[in-house]
């Protein structure tokens, strides 16, 4: 696991600089911009009202800073755009115009692995009372040290435990578009508590008709006979699932997004978790027991050298300056 390792050691001493310098930089543990007004995380506020708090009536999108360095972040945002048009909002900033914030609140924080939380709302009054025209829908920005998933430990010992939900299913398609990202984790919170009930982490929601969905906040991929299988409906078209794709592709790995029955995780050789916040979490414990040999298997870990490398790949990538800053 030399390779996993460097990468979190690098990380780490990274973090370690940065904490160096909170003290003396107000944004350095983390920055929002709230109304087109830059403050320290800490002291961000919101309108109570805002239709975002009270009815989750908002979509977002996490894009990710790696060692200084924006991870896709045009994929985000044009799941961002489509997300917004889906529910009739509009940004109150430019595409452009909100890459520029972006890298600016980068930049003034001295943060080099971040993570991003872009929002928009309804605004301030409910849809049934506002035309779109009338509407003015709010932006919100938050950024903060990298957050894990799972964490770098548990990565590296190959130690992640999920369950398969059974006391509930993901929200059905018809009622909450999952490939809209929302707030609405009803479903994915009972699906936390259901897993730390059975002594697990993670946990795998079905659509209530025997296939697999996510989990909250990352798509599922199995391996089985050295395919990958993901699902392809119920689920929020993940960006670093696109990744892991790209990654297959050029490895020559077969993936496969379609319908992925539950039967299908409990024979599965190796079984892996992707987002943004936290990369490929290897799962190595299923419903209690060992998936495959129960360690993290050589396709996964093929996957997960390949998708941090990606990072330094200006193809997929590129280099904050966070000298005008200073």
């Amino acid at each position: 696991m030399a390779t996993m390792q460097k990468v979190f050691a690098a990380y780490q001493s990274r973090l370690s600089t940065l904490q160096s310098t909170y003290p003396s930089n107000r944004y350095a543990a983390g920055i929002a911009c709230i109304d087109n007004t830059l403050v320290p995380l800490a002291d961000a506020r919101i309108p109570i009202t805002d239709q975002g708090f009270l009815k989750s009536d908002l979509t977002y999108d996490v894009p990710a800073i790696w060692d200084g360095r924006f991870f896709r972040l045009d994929d985000h945002l044009d799941r961002f755009e489509r997300s917004c048009s889906k529910m009739r909002y509009k940004s109150p900033l430019s595409r452009e115009e909100l890459k520029a914030k972006l890298i600016e609140m980068a930049a003034l924080s001295g943060m080099r692995d971040v993570y991003v939380h872009i929002i928009v709302t309804r605004g301030m009054l409910p849809a049934m009372l506002v035309s779109e025209a009338e509407q003015v829908n709010n932006l919100y920005i938050i950024m903060k040290p990298y957050y894990w998933v799972m964490a770098p430990e548990m990565q590296i010992a190959g130690t992640g435990a999920a369950v398969i939900t059974k006391t509930v299913s993901r929200t059905p398609e018809h009622s909450v578009d999952p490939t809209v990202k929302n707030h609405q984790w009803g479903d994915f919170t009972r699906g936390v508590l259901e897993a730390r009930d059975r002594g697990a982490k993670y946990p795998f929601l079905t659509d209530g008709q025997g296939a697999l969905t996510e989990g909250p906040g990352y798509n599922i991929v199995l391996v089985n006979r050295g395919v990958l299988y993901t699902p392809a409906s119920g689920v929020l078209e993940g960006v670093t699932r696109l990744s892991v794709m790209d990654v297959a592709r050029e490895k020559g790995v077969e993936a496969r997004v379609e319908r992925v029955p539950v039967k299908m995780a409990y024979s599965a050789e190796e079984i892996f978790m992707c987002t943004t916040a936290g990369g490929i979490m290897p799962i190595t414990e299923l419903d209690g027991k060992p998936v495959g040999d129960g360690l993290i298997g050589p396709v996964t870990k093929t996957i997960w050298d390949a998708y941090w490398e990606m990072h330094y790949n200006p193809n997929y990538s590129f280099e904050i300056s966070y000298e005008f800053s200073k």
